[in-house]
């Protein structure tokens, strides 16, 4: 690595404290957000990337399940939920489900990333049963399914405890929970983007209660909205206390705000020094998460490749057929192949592992034959865009 510049002398007793592995404070997260040197943000959260990692970047072969899109949450920010029967509302069947599963091994899955809206008719019940069907069709996929603000409505609509609901769901197959739901965790943001949803301190403690029963998940952030930056620190500090506490966080993935089609429409889309200022940052306060996740569905290729260099140390999979960026306006791929990954991240002087939902590496020669087939209808990823 160069050598560190800096154009900030402010960051200096910061540059000090990660040079020395010290744990850094709010305030500091705070003068990270608001120096205007992001080279030497990004030059800090590489150095501690690269000390963890070394040039080594992850991905993994997913296929995205959302099975509807019928939502009662009617959150500000979302442009996926509909009301049911609205134009565009959707609910597959379980048959359409397993035969999209199916498809997703047959090209190489080892992962179903499963997520959808609360709908008020479809029990907890149905859910189970997709769980175990795609568990007995499936048996060596991992299955990271529903996130906390689904698991929350699950327990209310089936009258269980939070527990409860989390071992029905361990039993029926659920290998791990992604981290969606978090948002901003403050009460104030809350209020304005997603009043209707579990509130932060709840979602901590569903976390929490899901990593003590044996299920890890993983944590976001979603910047870019009505967030101040102090809120941001807020959020990533509490993230690392329940980190300390359980240790059952897999990755971090920082998510930008896509306001079109949403009631937040006016308000700007984050740039792509936004992106890697989140990234940076993220790596350097979550000193206790391994992974930091650049997605590139929600960031663009070209932006995910630059974060690499940011702190992150994954750029998520192949994804297909996703439907919640897409809503919001993402312009990007729904699809992109293993080997098109690959050669992402080796155009970015990185070296690409396949990696599992936990991160141990894939031995594809153990594996069945991948079939390529781009799913009809789909964008795919063009790395010459």
């Amino acid at each position: 690595m160069a050598e560190l510049t800096l154009t900030d002398a402010s960051l200096k007793p910061i540059a000090d404290k990660v040079l020395a592995g010290e744990r850094l404070s709010f305030d500091d997260g705070v003068a990270l957000y608001r120096t205007p040197d992001l080279l030497a943000v990004g030059w800090l959260a590489n150095f501690i990337r690269e000390k963890r990692h070394g040039n080594i970047t992850y991905y993994n072969v997913n296929r995205h399940i959302n099975p509807t899109n019928v939502c009662v949450a009617h959150c500000k920010l979302c442009a996926f939920g509909r009301d049911p029967g609205a134009p565009g509302a959707y609910t597959f069947t379980l048959e359409e489900m397993y035969e999209r599963a199916e498809q997703g091994v047959r090209e190489g899955a080892t992962e179903f990333h499963i997520v959808g809206g609360l709908h008020p008719d479809l029990p907890f019940d149905f859910f189970l049963e997709l769980i175990r069907g795609l568990k007995q069709r499936h048996p060596h996929v991992h299955l990271k399914a529903f996130t906390m603000v689904e698991v929350h409505y699950f327990a209310r609509i089936a009258r269980l405890t939070v527990d409860e609901t989390l071992q029905k769901m361990k039993e029926a197959g659920v290998d791990s929970c992604p981290g969606g739901g978090a948002e901003i965790f403050h009460p104030r943001v809350r209020r304005i983007i997603c009043d209707h949803k579990v509130s932060g301190r709840m979602w901590l403690s569903m976390a929490k209660k899901a990593h003590r029963l044996g299920l890890p998940t993983n944590a976001t952030m979603l910047y870019g909205h009505v967030e101040t930056a102090e809120e941001r620190v807020d959020h990533l500090l509490k993230l690392r206390e329940a980190q300390d506490e359980t240790h059952g966080f897999v990755a971090f993935i920082p998510l930008a705000f896509h306001p079109d089609n949403t009631p937040l429409a006016h308000i700007p889309k984050p740039t792509g020094y936004d992106d890697l200022r989140n990234i940076a940052i993220s790596r350097l306060l979550l000193d206790n998460f391994d992974h930091i996740k650049a997605y590139w569905v929600m960031l663009t290729p070209s932006i995910a490749q630059i974060a690499l260099r940011f702190g992150a140390n994954d750029i998520d999979g192949t994804v297909v057929e996703e439907k919640i960026y897409h809503d919001a306006g993402a312009k990007t791929a729904e699809f992109t192949s293993r080997g098109d990954l690959e050669r992402l991240i080796r155009a970015a002087g990185r070296v690409p592992v396949e990696r599992d939902t936990l991160y141990r590496p894939i031995d594809r020669s153990k594996l069945p034959p991948i079939v390529p087939a781009t799913p009809p209808g789909l964008v795919t990823l063009s790395l010459d865009a």
